[in-house]
Formats: structure tokens, sequence, C-alpha cells
């Protein structure tokens, strides 16, 4: 058993611990953003593999005290970095430090880099080189006020690239979080769900490959532990295989989108059909205020507009009451999820809502408020 350590959106860390689980990992504890946990390195591969909520997966190599920068040199010298990976590979080093007395990261990271390639120099006689786009081997030091921990990442690119996208649109979502206010929705597979503000599609691309039973990180993408030298390719591959075979043909699956923004439609539209799930999904322009819902029931997950500018708060403030209006009269027994940055968004909607959870789009403070549309709640909503 090794130990790792698994990345994701602040907000959704008890998402992952199912996640990590449903891998065959064990000893799961949470932290703000990640958890640690064990597991062999089958676990790990399925974890990169099947994870929709997971960023990275990092392998603990090192741990130690430290009081100077020196500290974390020796440390990270000590460590066998030959043993995991080849001279020929390129390297980035990243740091992350949370209470930590020393002065520079950008010093930190020049140390550990300075010790893995003056082991390699010691060990083999050459080092590898750096690349900070695109890296083989990628080393994660983080820093507590006194303790380093090295890790080696396995994934790589970040798992929510789950190399699907084409276009964009403005601030789009990251996958993983969508993925994740998906099931924090509560939504499963083969109930109607509709995003009715889709953008580039998201939700929708999260929710097809839900119901045909995609695994994320089946796609074509590379992961970091491809590079290792303790690859077990048969391992991987049996992995693969399985998660490819359980795979459903692409068909209807009672998913909707529709964006105000023709582009956006179409930015979805070619999204979905470079990934091969377009027929899931049911695609059209329209606004939000004026949509039906398209089911007696559902539920509807949206990411709505919220402003910086004094302008932008004051049309918002105009929008969100017409938006709670349209939502009662036209999704009367839909749950309604929004993630807004906007505090203000139940007050103007004039609903209350029955759920409120706390997360981060990025470094953006979030709330996911969820509503039960009931019909004639439009009165009830307006006492409250």
């Amino acid at each position: 058993m090794e130990n790792f350590f698994a990345t994701c959106p602040r907000g959704l860390e008890p998402l992952l611990c199912e996640d990590i689980a449903a891998a065959g990992a064990t000893d799961c504890r949470v932290v703000p953003g990640g958890a640690h946990f064990s597991t062999d390195w089958r676990g790990c591969y399925a974890l990169n593999l099947h994870s929709r909520i997971a960023t990275r997966v990092l392998w603990r190599v090192a741990h130690g005290r430290y009081a100077r920068e020196d500290d974390i040199y020796r440390l990270a010298l000590d460590a066998p970095w030959p043993k995991w990976f080849d001279a020929d590979r390129t390297l980035r080093v990243d740091v992350v430090a949370v209470k930590s007395p020393l002065k520079s990261l950008e010093f930190i990271t020049l140390r550990v880099k300075d010790a893995v390639c003056d082991r390699f120099r010691a060990d083999k006689g050459v080092r590898p080189s750096v690349d900070t786009r695109d890296p083989d081997a990628r080393v994660h030091a983080f820093l507590t006020a006194d303790a380093c921990t090295l890790y080696l990442d396995t994934s790589g690119a970040p798992l929510y690239q789950r190399g699907l996208r084409q276009k964009t649109v403005d601030a789009p979502l990251k996958e993983n979080l969508a993925a994740g206010i998906l099931r924090l929705s509560g939504w499963r597979p083969g109930t109607p769900l509709i995003d009715p503000m889709c953008g580039s599609g998201t939700f929708l691309s999260e929710a097809a490959q839900m119901a045909l039973a995609i695994a994320p990180g089946a796609g074509g993408r590379g992961f970091g532990f491809q590079r290792l030298r303790n690859f077990q390719l048969e391992t991987w591959k049996t992995l693969l295989d399985a998660a490819q075979e359980a795979e459903k043909p692409a068909q209807p699956a009672q998913i909707w989108g529709s964006d105000i923004s023709p582009s956006a439609v179409r930015a979805a539209l070619a999204n979905l059909d470079r990934a091969g799930l377009l027929p899931a999904v049911t695609l059209s322009a329209g606004d939000i205020l004026e949509i039906d819902a398209p089911a007696p029931t559902g539920i509807l997950v949206a990411n709505p507009p919220y402003g910086e500018r004094l302008s932008d708060q004051e049309e918002l403030a105009a929008f969100y009451p017409r938006l709670g209006g349209a939502l009662k009269r036209k999704f009367a027994g839909w749950n309604c999820f929004l993630l807004t940055s906007d505090p203000r968004l139940p007050k103007l909607k004039r609903l209350v809502p029955g759920r409120k959870t706390p997360l981060y789009n990025g470094a953006i403070e979030c709330r996911l408020f969820g509503f039960t549309m009931v019909a004639g709640s439009n009165r009830r909503a307006a006492r409250g």
C-alpha cells in the first residue's frame, strides 16, 4: 500500500471520499481541498480513470520537518528520484505553503528543483531538463508551519481536463465542479435534467457521460503515472478495457440544454459532437425567462451570471426577480440548483432556498442554492 493525496474543488471533499472508496482505497481523511488515503497502484489508476471529482492524485514520496530552506533541499536530495522516473523525462516543481515562515515560494521551488537535479547528477551523471508547460514528471511540495511533504503527481494534466472540450465561452465551469454539483443535486441518469444557461455545455457533457457510463479518464488523455518507472501496463490496460466495455451506446438520455446566446449553443454542440455525446442531449437556443420545462418533473442546474461592475450589479438586481418568477411559473414540480457568488440571489429571486452548499469555483467563493418549485409557491415565497 502507498500513501496518496487527492485534490478537489473546495466543498466537494465528501464526494471525493466516495470516489476514493469506489476505487478500492482505504483510510480516507478529508482536509480542506482534498483527502489523504492509502491504496495500491491499481487503486491509484482506478481513481485517475473514474473520479469525476478529483483534480489531481498525488503520490507521497517524502516527509520531514524543516526550519530553513536548506532543510527542504536536503529532504528532496535524499529522495531516490532516479528510482521513480528517468533522467530523460522533463520536470516541473510546484510549491504550496500554509502558514510557512519562509519568505519566498519561488526560492523554495528552485531549491527543490536543484535537489532533484543534483540527485540525478550524483546517481546517473545526467539531470532532467525543466518544462513548466507540459512536463513528464511533476513534483509537488506542500509546506505547513514546520513540515514539508513531497509528492509525485500521478495525474499529469488536471483530471478535469477530460480531453473533450473544444470550444469555450466566457468563464467556463470546470468539469469536476460541474460533476460535483450534479451529484449534490441528487440527479441520477434517467431523471430529466436541464441546464437553461448551458454556455459551452459543461453540465450537459458531464451528465451525458454519466448517463452513458463513460469513465471521465477514458477519453484518450494521458496520465502522469504512465511516465513513472513503476508503471504497470497490464494493470492499466485491464482497467481501461473494463471501463470501455461498460460504456453504453450514445442515445437520448432526457438531458436538455439551452442558452440565450446562439454562439454558446454552437459551442456546446461542437463540444458534445466532438465527444460523441450529442445524441444524448437535446440542444436549443432560448431565454431562460421564456422556455418551458421539458418534462413534468426533474432537476434544473444553472450557473447564472454574476457581475463585478456596478452596472452588472444593477442589471442582475433586475434580472433575479424575473428569473424567480419564470422558474415558479414554468418549472413547478422541479428541483432547481443555482451556483452563484452573489449572496443576494435568493432574496432577489423572492425564494427561500431549501439547501445552501458552500463551494469554490476556482478562487471564487460561491453558494449552490437549491429550490423546490411547488405550484402556487409564488405567494408563499413572497410572504416568507
